[in-house]
């Protein structure tokens, strides 16, 4: 608790003493402080005021606190010195549409998929499940592949005894490390996306992924085996589960999600506006075709609310609102800051990533690399005094992968958090979570930081 508060109240006053000191920045430093409260209550609300922030209303009352004074500034500021404050507004809340039409496509589309049938959960089986879990995010998202995976998981490993360790490993590798190969996979690559970034650009970063995803998908094999070598004659015996193959319902979905990845191609070819009309307008449909199309008790049988990404819609609201002054900030003064090499962004941006949301924090260090909101630029090596590729490789790296460290590091996280728990496998404390993720996860990170970012 006190290292992330120590972190928070430091980026504060790094960016409002960055902000102050800039003589190219034309709005005063106090305009980055409703994007680090914003920040600050997504990290700290659910752990002190859970009841409270439980509420998607509550949510949207701090949001909407937050931002309103953003919003109103920008605009005061425009009226009274004829600067264009309102331009890079309306930009962000451009590509907040076409990122919430995104992820809700997804998360609707992804819902009405359901995975049936029961098969004896060994160490292979399991390892099966994270590993195709994996691929899978890539396609449909962290979010879509965690909610689609894990209660067959679960209900799969309903008969053993020993088995809250998958759970956690679920968290690692589908929730977070699965997503890197593609925008698609996590928010801040779609952002990224969004901002410049070619869509097959980040299947660069296959490397990364596969000793990522393969070191964390052999240590749960042998931590599995030896946890099912522990197993009594029940939790090893195919006989009390009721089917002996999986099978998948709702197949027209999976015709959807490929008209999703066409759709985001299409908005990625075309040029602002019409991408975000027509390519976000494909998505809506697609998203409405799902809705009517699928049996109810597809969505029943899948746990599907709306509740997550209502949330979602929430407060990425304020973030794309509140962050306009903070990147602003970042762009006009990059080059005080001092940092410009790719191990140094890989471990900044995960830190932040570990600890407050990776989206805006993928999009904070990338602005400050690039000095502009044109990521393309760092993808085709077009930034001065540092190595553009793999800059944007050790920040897309780091928010991905180091989403992983808490359970706010990423959304599904809390999500595979609380289906466990209902599901009977009760989960660790937020740092006893923090135990497993250090100790499996960090040296891995290092060896990463040692394979390609120095």
């Amino acid at each position: 608790m006190l290292f992330r508060l120590l972190l928070a109240v430091g980026a504060v006053f790094l960016c409002a003493s960055e902000a102050s000191a800039g003589d190219r920045l034309t709005l005063p430093y106090w305009t980055l402080v409703p994007f680090v409260l914003l920040l600050l209550a997504i990290a700290f609300l659910p752990l002190v005021a859970g009841h409270f922030w439980h509420s998607n209303r509550n949510r949207a009352l701090v949001t909407l606190l937050l931002a309103l004074p953003t919003v109103g500034y920008l605009y005061y500021h425009q009226v009274q010195t004829n600067e264009d404050t309102m331009h890079p507004l309306a930009h962000e809340m451009a590509n907040y549409v076409s990122f919430i039409l995104l992820l809700g496509s997804l998360y609707i589309v992804s819902g009405g998929i359901v995975l049936r049938g029961d098969i004896l959960p060994t160490p292979t089986v399991n390892t099966s499940f994270l590993l195709i879990g994996s691929l899978l995010a890539n396609i449909i998202g962290t979010t879509g592949a965690s909610m689609l995976l894990i209660r067959p998981l679960l209900r799969n490993n309903r008969h053993r005894r020993h088995k809250s360790h998958v759970p956690i490993f679920f968290i690692f590798s589908v929730s977070n490390l699965g997503g890197l190969l593609t925008p698609l996979g996590d928010p801040p690559l779609f952002l990224g996306f969004l901002k410049g970034v070619p869509f097959f650009w980040t299947l660069h970063l296959w490397a990364h992924w596969l000793v990522a995803a393969g070191l964390v998908l052999a240590i749960f094999f042998a931590w599995d085996t030896w946890a099912f070598a522990k197993e009594d004659a029940d939790g090893r015996s195919a006989a009390l589960l009721g089917d002996d193959k999986l099978r998948i319902a709702g197949k027209l979905n999976l015709f959807l999600l490929a008209g999703i990845i066409g759709a985001v191609l299409l908005q990625g070819e075309l040029h602002e506006p019409w991408g975000v009309v027509i390519g976000g307008g494909a998505m809506f449909l697609i998203a409405v075709f799902s809705l009517r199309f699928t049996r109810r008790s597809l969505r029943l049988a899948n746990g599907f609310t709306w509740a997550p990404i209502v949330e979602v819609a929430i407060l990425f609201a304020g973030i794309f609102v509140t962050m306009v002054p903070a990147l602003a900030s970042l762009s006009a003064n990059r080059d005080s800051f001092g940092i410009d090499q790719p191990w140094q962004y890989f471990w900044l941006t995960g830190a932040l990533s570990s600890f407050l949301d990776n989206a805006p924090t993928y999009l904070t260090f990338a602005t400050m690399a690039t000095g502009s909101s044109d990521f393309s630029l760092l993808a085709a090596d077009q930034v001065a005094g540092i190595d553009g590729p793999h800059v944007l490789s050790a920040i897309s790296c780091g928010a991905v992968f180091m989403g992983a460290m808490t359970y706010i590091g990423n959304g599904p996280n809390f999500m595979v958090k609380a289906i466990a728990d209902e599901a009977g496998v009760p989960m660790p404390s937020f740092f006893g979570y923090m135990v497993y993720s250090a100790g499996i996860l960090l040296p891995i990170f290092a060896l990463i930081t040692w394979g390609f970012f120095l």
